[in-house]
């Protein structure tokens, strides 16, 4: 359930991208597993290639669940959107911005 204001928001947010440099927040979220329900928020470089992210952030999050295979073929989505993802390619490069969802399930 969304939270509605009463006033107009009429002051920067305090997690906007210009705080950080050459940073973002990434929501990665898992989806459909039991055992991580809700998504993490990580901050990363724009331009990590995402290959190294997947072995870096991804997968040391997902290894607390015990079922976690490392390797496993994935099917990436952004935003719900289907992503077809390239191991050299920046995050930056793949769409993947500042606060974006990143989801993945297990293919």
């Amino acid at each position: 359930m969304s939270v509605r204001a009463i006033r107009e928001y009429r002051f920067p947010s305090r997690s906007r991208a210009e705080l950080y440099g050459d940073d973002q927040l990434v929501h990665i979220w898992w989806r459909n597993n039991q055992f991580l329900a809700s998504a993490a928020t990580v901050r990363v470089p724009t331009a990590m290639p995402f290959g190294e992210f997947v072995k870096t952030v991804v997968e040391p999050w997902a290894a607390s669940d015990p079922d976690f295979q490392p390797g496993s073929a994935w099917d990436w989505f952004i935003d719900d959107n289907p992503l077809q993802v390239r191991d050299e390619a920046s995050l930056h490069e793949l769409g993947i911005g500042h606060k974006h969802t990143l989801s993945f399930q297990v293919g």
